[in-house]
């Protein structure tokens, strides 16, 4: 029998099933699937009587690769009660195939992750190829969804409450070597070959055995690994672990806080119950505006960036093997880092051999730390400390495909280390700027060939944040575009590229988030008050926070410097109240930032950082109202609109760009989807109409022009 996503074939006995979706590079949980799942099912129940065994495989390179989430886009809230028929229909074959009465093996030749490892576990024997590619596990609760095909009841039943919960809850996923080392897979091979005559020899001496063709809950001596709910030391841990959960999740995120109780309670009841909860949840779950806006910008939007739909076509791919950077700071010690532990040849240049030293130094604390807890060795380490050549003398940069520089935001300086590092680039290579703010067209203007001049914009601290910022001047080619694309990817690091405009796309929306909370203050709204909303938001930490982290100085410098370059072009600046206030906490309070010895907040020695009392005194005014609400959505509209309107200027030029930017780059919450995602998840006229009242109440920077809302209309995804 052949379907066109399965093929069936009964030979000696020997019921071989071979997922072969076509028209598809890998497997998926599709309608088709599903319809050609519940056929084969009932085929292999009526040839019972003639089976010795069931083989399942896959024709792709892939075991499988789970749901199809572009179905998932499209359901609305009264599907509901559709999907959980269509997610009980799945487990009612599956179970067909489980309940035979004859062995079932799985052959796992490549990976099988979320609804694909559920199929996996249908295997009352799974056997897999020792490769360390390939990646087993549920991630299904980073896309806002559980393992509802029975991927819950099983791994509970197999693993007990407590040992399932990294990889249910934590989406943590595993290789064929961990997977047998936890009895989830019970045999490797070193070949895809070796599969089907392993499975062919398990079912012959399985003859005779009722058990190898049982699931161990299907056998009378059963026990759940660790104790179910009703065992103490298991209840003791339940009772916490919900506000645990919700202490991470602040509310926001509904699948972890489903998948935890449909563990809980299917762990309470017999196993066909147990599924029927399972699938109840993840009904729920799969008509959630939130899982939606996840699976749109962690499976879609990355899948984009990843596969490099930024990056300017048919320029061929570039491997660095010699970067140069300019200043062994912060930035320039994480970047070489970064390229150190990737394998790529740093040469990392400052005013002095001792400051050039410090940069590399940081490699080996943070390789240290690693190598104390036995995850790298001795060799390798050096071997990483080898790759970086520390160095006072511009000379040394000879020869580099690249050379960034990461010296102090000030334009004259950065014009400066350009005209003299930029001659010692090898033929063809190019030059980036690692600023956060400065336009690139400006800064190109000291280089010899702006058309090989773009910005490379890295976040602090480098060796944790994956987003890289490139942003492409008014004269960059192409060819440099696709290169700095290719460089950030070999940091296994995220490239979104933007282009030229102050700020760019991410601090300039950035900027609004901490401007709007001191604009808030200065409304006088309590500091706690704002802190507290923007963390129930989902933003990782409150505006004033983010503020003093990032140096209250620095902000001041920014605007002084966007002040200058008015001036310059023969206009004035007119600074924000949010600008002002900051400002005013510099230079009349003294107050420049953590780094400085405190701003909105004081630090004192050994104990936790708490908001400087002071400002309760000189902003907070008696008798002033203010709405939760309106807090929480002031800090997230005033982004959204900010990237709407960097949409339609033309400075970012797709929404994957702005949606993956605005998580990885600036914290917007991951329950939203990004910042793009967060107005069309919501609805583009609820979004209009909020972002209407808030501009009416409180001013301009919520204001969407018309051009706006037709750029956002128009790039609104279809799936």
């Amino acid at each position: 029998m052949i379907t066109p996503t399965i093929r069936y074939e009964l030979a000696n006995g020997i019921a071989t099933i071979t997922f072969d979706e076509q028209g598809s590079p890998v497997n998926t949980m599709c309608l088709q699937w599903q319809e050609d799942l519940a056929t084969v099912a009932a085929q292999v129940v009526q040839d019972k009587a003639q089976l010795r065994g069931v083989v399942l495989a896959s024709a792709k390179s892939t075991f499988f690769a789970g749901a199809d989430l572009k179905g998932v886009m499209r359901t609305q809230a009264s599907d509901a009660p559709r999907i959980f028929a269509e997610i009980e229909r799945i487990k009612q074959a599956f179970r067909a195939l489980e309940t035979l009465g004859v062995p079932v093996v799985s052959c796992l030749n490549g990976t099988a992750l979320g609804g694909g490892w559920e199929v996996a576990l249908v295997g009352h024997h799974r056997i897999a190829v020792n490769d360390r590619k390939i990646q087993f596990g549920l991630p299904e609760i980073t896309l806002g969804l559980l393992p509802g095909a029975t991927g819950i009841t099983k791994m509970t039943r197999l693993l007990g409450l407590m040992g399932a919960q990294p990889y249910i809850l934590e989406s943590k996923l595993f290789g064929p070597e961990e997977a047998a080392k936890l009895g989830l897979v019970h045999e490797l091979v070193a070949t895809p070959e070796d599969l089907m005559p392993r499975a062919l020899a398990f079912i012959e001496s399985a003859r005779g055995q009722p058990e190898a063709a049982q699931h161990p809950w299907d056998r009378k001596d059963y026990k759940m690994p660790g104790g179910t709910p009703s065992n103490p030391k298991i209840a003791g841990m339940l009772t916490v672990a919900p506000a645990v959960l919700k202490q991470k999740t602040r509310g926001l995120y509904p699948a972890p806080e489903a998948a935890l109780a449909a563990m809980v309670e299917g762990a309470m009841v017999d196993y066909e119950t147990a599924l029927r909860i399972e699938s109840r949840y993840l009904a729920g779950l799969m008509v959630n505006p939130v899982a939606k806006n996840m699976i749109n910008t962690f499976f879609f939007n990355l899948n984009a960036i990843k596969s490099g739909q930024s990056r300017p076509k048919d320029v061929p791919r570039f491997q660095p093997k010699r970067v140069g950077i300019l200043g062994a700071g912060m930035m320039g010690a994480g970047i070489a880092y970064s390229q150190a532990s990737r394998g790529i040849a740093t040469v990392l240049k400052d005013v002095s051999m001792e400051a050039a030293e410090k940069g590399k130094a940081y490699t080996a604390k943070l390789t240290q730390r690693r190598v104390d807890k036995g995850q790298m060795s001795a060799e390798k380490q050096q071997g990483m400390l080898n790759l970086i050549t520390p160095t006072p003398s511009a000379a040394d940069l000879k020869g580099c495909d690249l050379i960034i520089e990461a010296v102090f935001e000030q334009r004259e300086l950065k014009a400066l280390v350009t005209m003299e590092t930029e001659p010692m680039l090898a033929e063809g290579g190019f030059f980036a700027s690692n600023t956060s703010t400065l336009p690139i067209s400006g800064l190109a203007k000291a280089s010899a060939q702006p058309a090989k001049f773009v910005g490379i914009h890295f976040f602090s601290p480098v060796d944790k944040m994956k987003l890289v910022e490139i942003i492409r001047g008014k004269q960059t080619d192409d060819e440099t575009v696709a290169r700095a694309y290719d460089y950030v990817q070999a940091l296994g690091k995220l490239p979104i590229v933007v282009n030229d405009s102050r700020g760019f796309y991410t601090s300039r929306t950035f900027g609004t988030f901490v401007m709007e909370g001191a604009v808030m203050l200065g409304e006088g709204i309590p500091a706690p008050v704002i802190e507290n909303a923007a963390m129930q938001a989902g933003m990782p930490v409150g505006p004033l926070a983010v503020l003093d982290e990032t140096a209250l100085s620095l902000s001041v410098h920014v605007l002084e410097q966007t002040r200058l370059d008015f001036q310059k072009e023969g206009h004035s600046y007119t600074a924000t109240p949010g600008e002002t206030l900051v400002e005013r906490m510099v230079k009349q309070h003294h107050r420049a930032g953590r780094a400085a010895g405190g701003g909105f907040y004081d630090y004192p020695e050994g104990q936790k950082k708490h908001l400087w009392p002071e400002l309760k005194e000189l902003f907070e005014k008696p008798g002033v109202t203010w709405d939760l609400q309106d807090i929480k959505d002031r800090m997230l509209y005033r982004q959204a609109v900010e990237t709407a309107r960097c949409l339609a200027e033309g400075v970012l030029t797709s929404v994957h760009d702005g949606n993956i930017g605005s998580i990885f780059g600036i914290g917007f919450p991951a329950w939203t989807g990004g910042a793009l995602q967060f107005a069309y998840g919501m609805g583009l006229d609820t979004f209009e109409r909020r972002s209407a009242e808030l501009a009416a109440q409180y001013g301009n920077g919520f204001l969407l022009s018309d051009e706006v809302k037709a750029t956002l209309r128009q790039h609104q995804p279809v799936y």
